[in-house]
């Protein structure tokens, strides 16, 4: 039996490290810390401008700001004393690899050591993150300091084409690069419109400006999650969802809203499938040529639940392939 398991060893106490996401508001920490807090021998903290620190100390707990080495720490504990080390946000790799080579070295009682962390991030939490990252190239760098909402439109098409891609393409890595990709556009995009002067009629607005508009949205269009309405089926909240845009767009046209620039398949059929949502009955133009040729086969697969775009992407795909194939045997 070790000499710290016999019966009559000295209780070799606890180390607590006591870690907090910088994500969440400081103070606002789990009550199993609090109580921990509260409980301990002693408090250390090696960074004086922790965030927490003013939030212990007007809870009445002591901190004592301080970087022990894993000795000086686990002497702390002789007697059976807790002590709690409350980390920074890099983290005391010095302190735990003291620690580490300490037990494994197998020539001292080592107190318990456990990890209890304070505060969890919630669900998108990264992307406070990224606004704070985007922030700072805005400030800092050369080329994104100078960029306008006109100057990224191209790469928002680009990076909205290469998503299409990678679900295509059922490719789940890259689909979650992609993801981030257009992410990316989107908080750019906010980040330069906080800057806007107001000269030239322009509102400035911000990242929460642009989350809160599409809450308001969402909650609005969805009666039958948020509110009192019933959907039962997904036809159901289509013909909500297009009741209540009719309503907020105070559209005169079902052709309002559809934006000509994009690729002419998908232009086609969006217009196609307007008119049949609204009940119209347009035929098709006449005229010759192959523009009204791929007209007529875009409303048709339109009509049919196919995608026009995709099928010709996914043709164009195959052809692709056997090129290269061609390639290969050349």
């Amino acid at each position: 039996m070790n000499a710290e398991n016999a019966p009559d060893a000295a209780p070799t106490g606890r180390i607590v490290l006591l870690t907090t996401s910088h994500r969440v508001a400081p103070g606002l920490l789990s009550w199993s810390a609090w109580q921990l807090l509260h409980a301990a021998d002693e408090v250390l903290c090696a960074d004086a401008a922790h965030p927490q620190l003013p939030y212990l100390r007007e809870a009445g707990i002591e901190v004592r700001e301080a970087a022990p080495t894993a000795h000086e720490l686990v002497d702390a504990c002789a007697g059976g004393r807790t002590v709690v080390v409350v980390a920074t946000a890099e983290g005391d790799r010095r302190l735990t690899d003291g620690l580490a080579a300490l037990a494994g070295s197998g020539r001292v009682a080592m107190p318990d050591l456990e990890l209890l962390p304070a505060s969890y991030d919630l669900p998108g939490a990264r992307l406070l993150d990224l606004v704070q990252v985007m922030d700072r190239i805005r400030r800092e760098c050369p080329w994104s300091s100078q960029q306008t909402h006109k100057g990224l439109a191209k790469y928002a098409i680009e990076e909205a084409y290469e998503l299409v891609e990678a679900i295509e393409d059922g490719d789940r890595d890259e689909l979650r690069e992609e993801l981030g990709d257009v992410l990316l556009q989107v908080v750019f995009h906010a980040r330069i419109a906080e800057e806007a002067s107001g000269e030239e009629g322009d509102e400035a607005f911000s990242v929460d400006d642009v989350a809160g508009g599409i809450v308001e949205k969402l909650i609005h269009r969805h009666p039958h999650v948020f509110g009192d309405d019933t959907a039962l089926t997904p036809e159901d909240v289509k013909e909500h969802w297009l009741r209540t845009k009719a309503v907020e767009k105070q559209r005169e046209s079902v052709t309002d809203g559809v934006p000509v620039g994009q690729p002419g398949l998908a232009l086609a059929a969006k217009l196609g499938s307007r008119v049949r949502t609204a009940g119209l009955d347009v035929p098709a133009p006449g005229g010759e040529g192959v523009g009204y040729e791929l007209l007529a086969l875009a409303l048709s697969a339109e009509a049919d639940g196919v995608d026009p775009e995709a099928a010709l992407r996914a043709a164009a795909r195959a052809y692709r392939d056997a090129i290269r194939a061609a390639e290969g045997l050349a």
